[in-house]
């Protein structure tokens, strides 16, 4: 029965391929609910972002209405046609030069005078639009009524009212998008720019262009900011057209209007959206905004906005610290268990014991370790900071944050790709494709690393708790470590900031850009939704390129610990050889040697040296913090030590799987290299002044 439902699924997928219907553009402006419009409509898993560009792919989907298949392309989200950003231009070449039946502008509801800006922008190059006025639930919950069939009339368009969350107005939507397919193309003048009209039209008339409103492109042209080639690519008779063009600029310079250019577009835009929202919007209760605008005052405070942010992420550290314990022993249990299992397989069989001990001891140990160490921490951060995200406030701490990267002479959108870091380096490098300015985005790539990832809180966690926070009985050591783990992430923001200015006056040298960072309402997160892709997502997603790395890495570590030259191994004489060079950062061999192995994983990092101090062939799992400090300190440790270990921690050579997204990022072994070596640099000239100073205080303390 269930293969034959199968079989009569499939049947019915391919006769729908079989009868292709339309594609549609989904655009809109960020924090609009767009991708949620996305997801209803396809039904596709599409993460949402609570900040500006942080969607620069298109994504894609399908779905199916009156026995036809519709492919539809959610478009990054952005806030006008006529600037200057990639994502903007990723939207407007979509919509200028792709094959696209309909375009669907996306509005909030609460938010939609602003949001017509770019509606009546997609409406200058084509009337086949439909506007989806999203979240009318929340507008109904501030008392905003809005007159959907009065819109529609001004407009010209069709405008349907929806909820994505409650998934109300779809069916609506779709019967307007069919309709709106189906009408012929029409050229008309949607908003007229005083000043510029004479120009617009001039120029439109002369150019001979397959583009789909030569107003718009007119319009495009007479901006000197920018010059895209496919623009030019589309005229016919550029020569004659760029002549044109610039006789309209000189005209315009004489009459002192081509300086205020940029203002009397939005100028006239504002008017329009104004009048219409006039005619469209009544607001019962017009201090909807005032509680969000009290929190703002807290949370964007020039002094009570940085303790808020301290305070908050204190409570997530502390929460991940206690919430991770039990089930990272119920997780180290059971692959405790099955290492013995496996032995006994390996004893049946009678399997070879180097056989044994590589895939026993090597692969399956060191994935256990990685698993159960990496897991629950991120099963609980992640959802954590979704949920911050979901709430709005992550936008709020890049606010807060820019001053600070704007006096490094970077982008103040570092910010965001500096908390995706906390997360996973990778997931930060990657995010730093929302930065327009390539020299932003190699300073953001080059200093994401100095934010310590999930990978690396369970060695700062470790060490902080046995040698600082270890004194206090519980619960206090608990959220003691929170606080300091805390301090060590405030240490870490502080050397991001130094570094980005350092690389902003010497190898990328360069005046910071500006951008728009739009400040979303506070929602009520959905829990649900939350955990869900936060695990898919974010946590298993890291957590498989974790361990596909620490499977290789658990073979070679094994074999360093295995084989024997003079009866000693390979591990010993390369910690050895380390050893001179590492007590001048205020480490020893082994630590240095650990941090190198724990090259394709830093879960690792901890593990290593418990089997090296103990002399042991496989690694092993002491979850007794006391009984690890004693172990450490039996090793010559100090507390100089355990800061010194601290310190490179945070800085030092990115994992393996960071590096190749920064090699796939950006497509050079030289920024690669450079990525490599300057964190690591910088770790060791820190670990060789931190250690020199703290000896000279310890000495001058005894004389």
């Amino acid at each position: 029965m269930f293969f034959y439902k199968l079989k009569k699924a499939n049947d019915e997928i391919n006769e729908l391929y079989q009868h292709p219907g339309y594609t549609i553009a989904l655009l809109g402006n960020p924090n609009v609910g767009k991708s949620s419009v996305f997801n209803v409509l396809t039904g596709m898993k599409q993460h949402t972002g609570n900040w500006p560009g942080k969607t620069v792919e298109l994504a894609k989907g399908v779905f199916s209405y009156h026995d036809q298949l519709h492919h539809i392309i959610d478009l990054p989200g952005i806030y006008s046609l006529l600037t200057h950003s990639s994502e903007e231009e990723v939207s407007r070449d979509f919509i200028c030069f792709e094959d696209c039946d309909v375009c669907v502008v996306v509005c909030d509801a609460t938010m939609l005078e602003r949001n017509l800006n770019l509606a009546l922008q997609v409406m200058e190059i084509t009337n086949k639009v439909v506007i989806a006025v999203n979240m009318m639930d929340e507008a109904k919950e501030k008392n905003i009524v809005i007159d959907t069939g009065a819109l529609s009339s001004i407009l010209q368009v069709r405008v349907v009212g929806i909820s994505a969350r409650t998934k109300e107005g779809f069916k609506e939507l779709k019967d307007a998008i069919m309709q709106t397919a189906c009408e012929k193309e029409s050229k008309t003048c949607v908003v007229q720019y005083q000043k510029l009209e004479k120009s617009i039209n001039r120029i439109a008339q002369c150019i001979q262009t397959t583009f789909i409103n030569k107003r718009f492109l007119a319009l495009k042209l007479l901006d000197s900011q920018v010059h895209t080639e496919r623009f030019y690519g589309d005229i016919l008779n550029v020569e004659e057209v760029m002549s044109i063009v610039n006789e309209e600029k000189q005209e315009l310079k004489r009459n002192g209007v081509y300086e205020h250019f940029e203002e009397i577009v939005v100028d006239a835009l504002q008017q329009k959206t104004c009048d219409i929202s006039k005619r469209c919007i009544s607001i019962h209760d017009k201090k909807y905004l005032d509680k969000d605008m009290k929190l703002d005052r807290i949370v964007t405070h020039k002094i009570w906005g940085y303790i808020l942010m301290l305070m908050l992420l204190a409570i997530v550290f502390w929460i991940t610290i206690q919430g991770a314990n039990i089930p990272s022993d119920a997780l180290s249990n059971m692959f405790m268990h099955i290492e013995v299992w496996l032995h006994e397989q390996c004893a049946y069989f009678h399997v070879h014991p180097f056989i044994e001990g590589v895939f026993v001891d090597g692969m399956v140990k060191i994935s256990g370790w990685v698993i159960s160490v990496m897991l629950p921490p991120m099963a609980i951060f992640f959802p954590m900071f979704t949920l911050l995200e979901d709430f709005g406030y992550l936008p709020r701490v890049a606010f807060n944050l820019d001053g600070f990267f704007q006096k490094a002479n970077t982008c103040g959108k570092q910010a965001l790709t500096m908390a995706m870091g906390f997360g996973c380096n990778a997931v930060g490098v990657s995010g730093a494709r929302i930065m327009d300015s390539p020299r932003e985005r190699l300073i953001a790539i080059l200093t994401n690393v100095f934010v310590p990832c999930n990978g690396r809180f369970p060695t700062l966690i470790s060490i902080i708790t046995m040698f600082f926070s270890g004194l206090l009985v519980s619960p206090w050591n608990g959220l003691l470590s929170s606080v300091l783990l805390t301090i060590v992430i405030v240490f870490s923001v502080l050397l991001t900031l130094a570094i980005s200015h350092l690389l902003s006056h010497t190898l990328l040298k360069g005046i910071p850009s500006s951008f728009t960072l739009e400040l979303p309402p506070y929602r009520k997160p959905e829990v649900k939704k939350v955990i869900i892709r936060s695990i898919f997502d974010r946590t298993l997603f890291v957590l498989g390129r974790a361990v596909s790395v620490a499977i290789p890495a658990g073979i070679i570590i094994w074999l360093l610990a295995n084989i024997e030259f003079e009866g000693c191994t390979l591990l010993m004489y390369i910690s050895n050889f380390l050893d001179p060079f590492a007590h001048l950062m205020g480490l020893d061999g082994v630590i240095l040697l650990a941090f190198i192995l724990g090259f394709p994983a830093n879960e690792i990092v901890v593990p290593i040296m418990i089997m090296m101090y103990m002399a042991n062939s496989t690694m092993m799992d002491i979850t007794d913090l006391t009984v690890l400090k004693c172990l450490f300190v039996d090793n010559g440790w100090t507390w100089v030590t355990a800061v010194c270990t601290i310190v490179f921690a945070i800085a030092h050579f990115p994992c393996a799987t960071t590096l190749l997204t920064i090699k796939k990022e950006t497509q050079s072994w030289k920024w690669t290299s450079i990525s490599f070596l300057l964190p690591t640099i910088v770790g060791i000239v820190l670990c060789i002044c931190i250690h020199a100073g703290l000896d000279l205080i310890l000495l001058l303390l005894h004389l």
